[in-house]
């Protein structure tokens, strides 16, 4: 037997045991238990480490909530990292280990931070490493220097490099009536709901359906309230019109009554079976929401309230009587409100020792007097405890008498000899979900509780999370609330009666005692009491304010059970009700969601690739690959012993002197075909394209509608009503939905019709000064050249019996081609333009000398159209028709679009001969020690072959009046600090004399 698991009770499985580990020392536990439980019931109190000033922590609840209690779970190579034990089910093999600790959780170190005292108060970052001044390091250089041993140290869990073998899935459900929590109020309104033929998804975030009525110990209908619920569940699971999902966290509230859940599907088993995912993604759309997600208790503030041992009353009873695991022998109680008496008895029966009550309340009723009694507790009313004793384990409290109106602690102080300490601080509705759905919360001045707001969208409430606590509340609102979501007659019948222990659920409006110590509100965050007050006396009077300067509620818990505490002592600083004070909003995510489950089927083995059709030919020739978007592209046909750079650098040198080919068939291709082809082009481009010649192409540039440049490319005249559209690989998509959005919404006149075409042409460019040449050598039915085909022009023809189109326009600054034919004939047609090349020198060249040769001719990508530019920021404003209206034209002119230090397209010449990175900044003044005043930024970069020179462009301020200056390149990240000279961006052929000879 287990040293704190009881001789009976509890709903674990005690005929099967189950071995885990917990920081590499073995373990045994029941089929049911948590990791918490678990190590609870073999004697276990310490389980972790606060995060600031690492004091040692216990468990301090027994669900979701658990500030303290996290630990990594170990899977192998795995490490899924700042779980609560409260949430983990225990299996065959499980290994976990504490967190934020070293060189382990007995022995930490870092525990020295415990008598840092008020330097490492609320908002100490910003006091003690932003000011000083400490010999040279001045200002912010003492932040530069002590920021290498923060970031060391911040964090709770380690994170985990191994990739993560798990398979994700993703759900789309529609529904009826949802209801999320299955405590008696969730169980009957999904019951009602069913009855009237609605369409019933019933969540629930625990393995097993009930909620409180599987540790409350009540009776519904003259049965074991936790046999009620397994009995409702049951009967739930026999409809057909019922889908109940357990271990499913409803987590987000969005816009349409669309809900996003997590289900872990696999988490608690020892290895999936064949195709089981670990967690499945629900996109939930329901006509109406059932919330019934209970409540929190919250934790008394007082100095020592965070020493392992000090619990919340509910989770003792919850571990005595869902578990068999008492959290104590001598147990102590203090509580501002009936239910912690409860508790006190349910502990008694199970076997434990009840010393005291405390109780900050002068006048108990009769019935608390009597519970009491049973537990054989000796009460203590108008008293408060005022410190806890002991070392990684409690050994004792301090408690004083107490003046409830004015807070004022009276007489000597008693200690009391106890190893666990419950306490109750009243109960706040879980409203997380109402509140996303968008309204702010309502105080309850009775309650002493936030309570939901007025719906606004389809949801309707039941149970304590209206704050109607009682069970025989809960299953009546339950009812009531299935009835109502799915449409049905409020007709009354018969509820199943309920025994439950007597009380009130009215705490008295008491969050803190005020003594000696370190108070904590927020346990995991290790923010106090006086942090807050700190904050008020700052100023920092406004609860967003609050929350950002003390992280008040921002630790992975999201303030379930600190929230309230701290919003009441913000107010009592302030002098103002707690209503006025306000509460911050929650938002998504409830709980922390994994990033596999969001990605779900969009990952990995299910997610598309796309290959061009030559490309079995650049496997089979050496070229190295890599994904741009979703299509694989050649980076570069290295040859042995090549590196990249090297590999690049001949390819666009060897273009450059006689020719080179690359595989564009990744461009987007878009077919604009109709009698008003020519008028949407017109609309769309910011230039004219009605005027375009049949068998001309034009470059043409989109803007957004505000203004902002969105894609560039060009567009080809094939027929009168017949236009070939080409767009960057990566905007291919966006821009065929811009088209169709326009036509379909905002012209739905125009008689147009677009179509993609991507996959179903093959294309090769052929660029450099002996390209002409090579085209002669291979191409048939048409001459090409200069009358026949000019720079822009157009002609059909066969490369070796294949029907062709070619088009001649360049993006390298070289005399270039683009060749397209049908998608099925491309290897066939770029193997003969190879051989007819191979005379003449050509060379096949990727990505890396396609981006070289564009920077070098300073032609503008995704990198320079990045969702902030403007036509005129690029260079590109004689592209703006004055002609005629486009989309952003009325937008184009705003003031902020035509400033005069607005970033721009410049080129940089790296003056120091060393390469430049991309994302690095630029400025006027150096200061490597702290970098600051950025002028601008890299956007590509590259060595140049053609002027053997590290050269970049860049969007920089006020950037053509500084052309011929000098700057500084500032890239602290890879410390890369040295001058660069600002120039024009066409490094290469500004005149256009190569591309148009």
């Amino acid at each position: 037997m287990s040293p704190r698991r009881t001789e009976t009770g509890g709903r674990v499985d005690r005929l099967r045991t189950i071995r885990f580990s917990f920081d590499g020392a073995s373990y045994t536990g029941h089929a049911g238990d948590t990791l918490a439980s678990a190590l609870l019931a073999n004697g276990v109190t310490l389980f972790g480490r606060s995060f600031k000033y690492h004091r040692p922590r216990g468990v301090l609840t027994a669900g979701v909530e658990e500030p303290n209690a996290l630990v990594t779970v170990l899977r192998g190579e795995v490490r899924e990292p700042n779980i609560p034990a409260t949430m983990v089910e225990i299996y065959d093999g499980l290994t976990a280990v504490s967190q934020n600790r070293f060189p382990s959780l007995a022995w930490d170190v870092s525990a020295v931070n415990q008598l840092g005292g008020k330097l490492l108060s609320a908002g100490f970052y910003y006091k003690t490493f932003m000011g000083p001044v400490i010999g040279p390091l001045k200002g912010t250089r003492f932040w530069m220097f002590c920021e290498h041993f923060i970031r060391r140290a911040a964090g709770l869990g380690r994170a985990g490099t191994a990739a993560d073998t798990s398979r994700y899935e993703r759900m789309n459900a529609f529904c009826d009536v949802l209801v999320v929590g299955s405590g008696p109020a969730g169980l009957m309104a999904a019951k009602a709901a069913a009855d009237q033929g609605a369409r019933v998804i019933l969540t629930e975030l625990e393995p097993r359906f009930g909620g409180s009525a599987n540790w409350s110990g009540e009776t519904i209908d003259g049965m074991p309230a936790a046999d009620w619920a397994a009995r409702a569940a049951g009967q739930l699971e026999g409809n057909d019109n019922v889908r109940l999902l357990p271990r499913t966290t409803v987590w987000g509230y969005y816009d349409g009554n669309t809900l996003a859940a997590l289900e872990r599907v696999t988490d608690h088993k020892e290895s999936p079976a064949r195709g089981e995912p670990r967690h499945r993604y629900w996109a939930i759309r329901a006509r109406t929401v059932v919330l019934a997600t209970g409540s929190f208790e919250r934790p008394l503030v007082f100095p020592g309230n965070d020493r392992p041992g000090v619990m919340l009353a509910h989770a003792a009873e919850r571990y005595a009587n869902e578990y068999g695991v008492l959290p104590g022998e001598r147990i102590a109680l203090f509580t501002n409100n009936d239910s912690a008496y409860r508790s006190a008895l349910a502990l008694k029966q199970a076997g434990a020792a009840i010393v005291a009550i405390i109780d900050v309340r002068a006048e108990l009723s009769d019935e608390m007097r009597r519970l009491a009694t049973e537990a054989e507790a000796e009460i203590l009313s108008g008293h408060a405890v005022i410190a806890t004793e002991g070392g990684k384990a409690l050994n004792g409290l301090k408690v004083q008498r107490f003046d409830m109106p004015s807070g004022a602690l009276t007489g000597d102080a008693r200690s009391i000899h106890a190893d666990c300490l419950l306490i109750s601080g009243g109960w706040s509705p879980t409203i997380h979900l109402a509140s996303q759905a968008g309204a702010r919360a309502e105080w309850d001045a009775s309650r002493q509780a936030f309570l939901p707001p007025k719906p606004t969208q389809r949801w309707v409430g039941a149970g304590a999370f209206t704050g109607s606590f009682s069970t025989a509340e809960a299953i009546a609102e339950g009812r009531a609330a299935g009835l109502a979501a799915a449409g049905g007659p409020g007709t009354p019948a018969a509820l199943p009666d309920v025994e439950a222990a007597p009380g009130e659920p009215d705490p008295a409006p008491v969050f803190e005692i005020k003594a000696k110590g370190k108070s904590f509100v927020d346990f995991q965050h290790d923010v106090t009491a006086e942090d807050v007050r700190l904050a008020h006396r700052e100023g920092f009077v406004s609860v967003e304010h609050l929350k950002r300067y003390t992280t008040l509620g921002m630790a992975t818990d999201q303030g379930k059970s600190s929230n309230v505490p701290g919003l009441a002592i913000m107010a009592e600083a302030l002098g103002k009700p707690i209503p006025e004070v306000g509460t911050t909003r929650f938002r998504p995510p409830y709980t922390a969601v994994s990033i596999g489950s969001l990605a779900a089927e969009r990952f990995g083995d299910v997610k598309p690739e796309r290959l061009t059709p030559m490309h079995d030919w650049h496997i089979a020739n050496g070229a190295r690959m890599y994904s741009a978007g979703l299509w694989y592209r050649p980076m570069i046909y290295g040859l042995a012993g090549e590196t990249v750079e090297q590999a690049y650098v001949r390819e666009a040198k060897a273009t450059r002197d006689s020719a080179g080919i690359v595989d564009v068939s990744t461009l987007g291709k878009i077919a604009v075909q109709g009698p008003d082809a020519a008028e949407l082009l017109d609309r769309v481009y910011t230039n004219m394209f009605s005027t375009l010649a049949v068998g001309k192409a034009r470059y043409g540039l989109m803007l957004r509608e505000d203004g902002l440049a969105f894609d560039d490319g060009t567009t080809w005249r094939l027929g009168e009503q017949d236009f070939l559209m080409t767009t960057t690989t990566a905007n291919a998509g966006k821009v065929m939905q811009h088209l169709e959005y326009f036509l379909d919404v905002i012209w739905p006149e125009l008689k147009v019709t677009v179509t993609s075409v991507t996959d179903e042409w093959a294309g090769a460019a052929i660029g450099g000064p002996k390209a002409r040449a090579i085209l002669a050598a291979c191409v048939t039915g048409s001459a090409v050249d200069n009358a026949t085909l000019p720079f822009m022009g157009i002609v059909y023809g066969q490369i070796s019996g294949v029907p062709v189109m070619i088009c001649r326009l360049s993006f390298s600054g070289e005399m270039a081609f683009e060749v397209y034919s049908g998608a099925g004939y491309g290897t066939h047609v770029w193997e003969a333009l190879i051989a007819a090349g191979k005379p003449f020198g050509l060379v096949t060249y990727g990505l890396e000398a396609l981006g070289t040769m564009r920077i070098e001719k300073g032609h503008v990508t995704g990198a320079e159209i990045d969702g902030r530019t403007t036509a005129r920021d690029l260079h590109l404003d004689w592209m703006l028709s004055k002609k005629k209206p486009f989309i952003g034209s009325a937008m184009m002119d705003r003031e902020g679009l035509i400033a005069p230090d607005r970033l721009q397209l410049v080129g940089l010449v790296s003056l120091d001969n060393r390469p430049l990175n991309g994302g690095a900044h630029i400025v006027e003044e150096l200061d490597e020690a702290n970098p600051h005043n950025s002028i601008g930024h890299i956007t590509a970069c590259c060595y140049s072959p053609a002027l053997g020179k590290h050269i970049a462009l860049a969007l920089v301020k006020g950037g053509k009046a500084r052309h011929g200056t000098r700057a500084f390149v500032s890239d602290p990240l890879r410390n890369r600090f040295g001058p660069i000279e600002i120039v024009s961006n066409h490094f290469y052929d500004p005149d256009g004399s190569r591309m148009h000879g």
